[in-house]
């Protein structure tokens, strides 16, 4: 551009050519800069401004701090609607890995025994017992049912059920006779039953509870049944026999509460029934005859 009009300059005043050329020229060079500062207008007319909010003066620079803030707190929240989950759950519901509560209460279950305390009404208070229908019967306000609720689920019912003829009842409900944890132990086992489970106990414990294996005991497929739902099992197949002679007690599966463990018959006790007994003592000891 600068060129063209160092060019008309030089020509301008030599003759009337050179000068309806120069002429040209400049009016080609100064339509070329009006067309280019037109398109640089409208190119900066289409940039999108960033949105404010009516009434704000607040600064853009202002605005993206602020929004950074707010994301900055809704991400140490775990959430972007502001729902804070609560401790010791994942997510507030629970341990993704099993589907439960990492620390769950004790749910009622038929014959649990319950004593209800009504602290500014002594005259309701009373002890209740888990009907086998999983109904327990209220003084003065009728029937409740609290199968499978915990204690501070069951407050909460027995104060609502109250709340028609007593204002802001205070309830305490104490759990006073439940289920115990119990194991069971069938097979051959010499004192097969249901044994009440105290601490910490592993399968060789809980059989020596249970007096031992028998002569026809198979020790090396002792089998634990442990319920994981209302339907459903899981079956685990333990060798003690291996286990006691390497003297490696690192695989002997700690019981919980329900387990059962059955202690299945060996092979040649099953065969010693169909054999006759002088032919059997012949064949495990030849050498006595």
């Amino acid at each position: 551009m600068f060129e063209l009009f160092q060019f008309a300059a030089q020509s301008s005043g030599k003759s009337a050519e050179m000068n309806g050329l120069a002429q040209t020229v400049v009016f080609r060079a100064a339509s070329l800069l009006i067309l280019q500062l037109a398109v640089i207008g409208s190119a900066q007319q289409t940039v999108p401004l960033p949105a404010s909010v009516p009434g704000s003066s607040a600064s853009p620079g202002k605005m993206v701090a602020e929004s950074s803030q707010s994301q900055a707190q809704a991400g140490a929240d775990g959430s972007s609607n502001g729902a804070i989950p609560k401790p010791g759950k994942a997510g507030g519901k629970g341990d993704p890995a099993f589907g439960g509560e990492r620390h769950p209460l004790y749910r009622l279950t038929k014959s649990d025994t319950v004593d209800v305390n009504f602290t500014f009404s002594p005259e309701f208070n009373q002890t209740l017992t888990v009907q086998p229908d999983g109904f327990v019967v209220l003084k003065g306000a009728g029937t409740l049912w609290v199968e499978g609720s915990t204690v501070p689920e069951m407050q909460r019912a027995v104060a609502n059920a109250y709340r028609g003829f007593l204002h802001q009842p205070e309830v305490t409900v104490t759990l006073k006779e439940f289920d115990k944890p119990y194991f069971l132990a069938s097979g051959e086992v010499a004192r097969p039953g249901k044994y009440e489970l105290r601490g910490d106990l592993t399968v060789n414990q809980a059989v020596a509870m249970a007096g031992g294996f028998t002569q026809q005991a198979r020790h090396s497929q002792v089998v634990v049944f442990r319920r994981i739902s209302a339907y459903a099992a899981e079956s685990h197949v333990i060798d003690l026999k291996k286990m006691l002679d390497s003297r490696d007690l690192s695989e002997d599966l700690h019981l919980q509460a329900g387990d059962f463990i059955f202690v299945p018959q060996s092979r040649i006790s099953k065969i010693r029934k169909f054999v006759p007994t002088n032919s059997m003592s012949w064949y495990m000891n030849p050498l006595q005859f």
